[in-house]
């Protein structure tokens, strides 16, 4: 059975996509704010890319993924805010064999700072800047693609955005470079291109960048279109028939909707939505994706402050 497994959907499946003022958005959460809550999602697929073939596999019939994601932005300044996140997955497959795994997977906790905004050309134009990492929060199994809950690598990544707005009218374009770490295996042999001899895999790093552009009323009221690009430097392509591995080169191009509407007289729950599918990908799954939840934001005084 192993011989007829798809390729990991995993690490598109739980990116960031619809939260407000996060790390692909050029907002930021003003002093003393927090803005936390829980967005659920859901990814399936029923082909994938083995390579550069779109194909089937009714070994497995159609992968699908819930999630819950817990989030925090805190206000440490206007300018200097700290994120946190982190998910609860469930993986499961239609046909076959293969048992499902759920959990918790990993902590991505990240500072975004805020180092240029100015008017240019009658537009409201930022710069931001992005650092953080993430690590797995408990000890699920990585080498059991694609049911594994995610890779359990150490991640380090920067990120630069610019927004530009005028009127309600706005575009923000980021790039991002993540870092890996090595991933332990539960074997003391494996083969990709050549054999190795070690429990050791080494994860190739990626580089994205984000698209978007829409409509929005402060941070309050937003509508956007989105476009997201991964691309894995370096690793190696699926064989035919072959099982998916933790180091396989990973691209992927999806298009999307995002949302973001306040709930009237709540004085701060909002609901965000966003819908994307896969364009392209390589060593992908072709996947549509849904996320939906609340988050609150509140403001907390000084103790002088009425």
């Amino acid at each position: 059975m192993k011989r007829h497994l798809p390729i990991l959907l995993l690490i598109l499946a739980f990116t960031k996509t619809s939260f407000a003022q996060t790390d692909t958005d050029g907002l930021m959460m003003a002093k003393r704010n927090l803005c936390g809550g829980f967005i659920y999602g859901y990814t399936n697929w029923s082909q994938y890319w083995e390579g550069t073939a779109l194909r089937k596999n009714e070994n497995i019939g159609t992968f699908s993924s819930h999630s819950v994601m817990a989030m925090a932005n805190y206000g440490i300044t206007d300018r200097f805010n700290v994120i946190a996140m982190a998910p609860w997955i469930s993986n499961k497959v239609s046909a076959g064999t293969l048992i499902g795994q759920s959990g918790i997977q990993d902590l991505s906790v990240l500072v975004k700072y805020q180092f240029l905004s100015r008017t240019i050309l009658g537009m409201d134009v930022s710069a931001i800047g992005l650092f953080g990492g993430s690590l797995p929060l408990t000890n699920y199994v990585a080498d059991y693609l694609p049911l594994s809950l995610g890779l359990q690598s150490k991640n380090g990544f920067g990120r630069i955005l610019v927004d530009a707005q005028k009127g309600n009218w706005y575009g923000t374009a980021s790039a991002q470079y993540i870092v890996r770490s090595n991933t332990r295996i539960d074997r003391t042999a494996y083969y990709t291109t050549e054999m190795i001899y070690s429990n050791q895999v080494a994860l190739p790093d990626v580089f994205t960048y984000n698209i978007r552009a829409g409509w929005r009323k402060d941070a309050d009221l937003i509508v956007e279109m989105v476009y997201d690009q991964m691309n894995t430097l370096g690793g190696f392509d699926m064989r035919k028939n072959e099982m998916p591995f933790l180091s396989n080169t990973m691209n992927a191009s999806r298009i999307g909707i995002n949302c973001k509407l306040p709930i009237p007289s709540t004085n701060g729950l909002s609901f965000m939505g966003s819908a994307m599918t896969t364009l392209a990908g390589r060593n992908m799954g072709k996947a549509n994706m849904f996320t939906a939840g609340f988050v609150y934001q509140a403001m907390f005084h000084p103790k002088e402050s009425k």
